[in-house]
């Protein structure tokens, strides 16, 4: 599905007002609980449709989360700044973000709370699941190159621009004056052929679709912000946590057990993400799959914050100790 972007501003607003109505439901709510049906609880999870989340796919296959009494349906978004209002209101019962955007919301009081891990960089310059990518001809040969170019991030002031920033800045040059736009990531790669934007953040499987077109890494983003950065989460509402901690327990067990399973067994994690996305065969088997620790790294959220604080992100210093469980 695709979710209009709104502005600072009126994001922060909706989030606000989503997190009243969520405080205002009782527990009995559809919206505000879960759906239990023959002993086993269904629930709704928020994600973005790329590999990052083939675990949940992984593990329900391979029958984690019934073993706990859990049934998954997904919901697919843009990305984990739409994701945040959907599970504060109570539409989604968890949701998968980028650790950005969970900071964002918690700076601004929106009652957020990770729940589990959710997938990190490989470390690996050159050889990451998200890179800055341009076409094959662009004069574009590394991240200072990016001054005054036009580059697309999924969305705009959050851990995709600042990442960039830092790959820029790190390799000499300013980052003030590179200019972001917003687009999905699966529509990144034809926006490149086209050159309606000079360079891309992509993650995969748009990473591989850009390689087999003839196009280059330019800069890993990710492994120069942190070598193994946390790149996103799994979370719910703290209404959700409070109410339901059992469910909550179950879903992080499973979860877990579901990234560890991913990251031993890689080519069941590539093959699962054919079940959700229409990546051609040829394209999936040259995916660089992501890393799936069951722990978050927390110096490189540290970084994450200390960096969209520098960016002007927050509406305040963001809480980490309270954000984690």
């Amino acid at each position: 599905m695709r979710c209009t972007r709104r502005t600072l501003t009126a994001v922060t607003t909706v989030l606000l007002l989503a997190a009243t109505a969520a405080c205002g439901s009782g527990s009995d709510s559809p919206k505000s609980g879960s759906v239990k049906d023959s002993g086993t609880t269904k629930l709704k999870i928020g994600i973005i449709p790329i590999v990052d989340v083939a675990p949940l796919y992984l593990g329900q296959k391979k029958g984690f989360y019934k073993e706990q009494g859990l049934s998954l349906s997904m919901t697919m978004a843009q990305g984990g700044a739409a994701i945040v209002p959907g599970v504060v209101s109570g539409q989604f019962q968890f949701g998968f973000s980028n650790s950005t955007s969970l900071m964002v919301a918690q700076s601004k009081g929106v009652p957020v709370k990770v729940v589990t891990n959710g997938v990190g960089s490989t470390g690996r310059e050159g050889a990451d699941f998200g890179a800055v990518v341009v076409n094959k001809d662009s004069p574009i040969k590394s991240a200072k190159d990016l001054e005054g170019k036009k580059v697309a991030v999924n969305t705009l002031k959050n851990i995709n621009d600042t990442t960039v920033r830092e790959s820029v800045r790190k390799d000499g040059g300013d980052p003030s004056k590179v200019r972001f736009v917003e687009l999905a990531f699966d529509q990144m790669p034809a926006a490149l052929d086209k050159g309606q934007v000079d360079a891309a953040q992509v993650v995969e499987p748009a990473t591989a679709t850009v390689k087999a077109r003839g196009g280059r890494v330019i800069a890993s983003n990710y492994v120069d912000t942190a070598r193994k950065l946390t790149v996103a989460m799994y979370f719910s509402s703290t209404q959700y946590v409070d109410q339901h901690p059992d469910i909550v327990k179950k879903f992080n067990a499973a979860t877990q057990q579901s990234l560890t399973y991913a990251n031993a067994h890689p080519e069941e994690a590539r093959d699962i993400v054919r079940t959700y996305t229409k990546i051609p065969q040829a394209t999936l088997d040259k995916v660089t799959l992501p890393a799936w620790p069951a722990q978050w790294n927390r110096p490189s959220l540290d970084t994450l914050a200390k960096l969209g604080e520098q960016d002007g992100l927050f509406a305040k210093t963001p809480d980490l100790d309270t954000l984690l469980p």
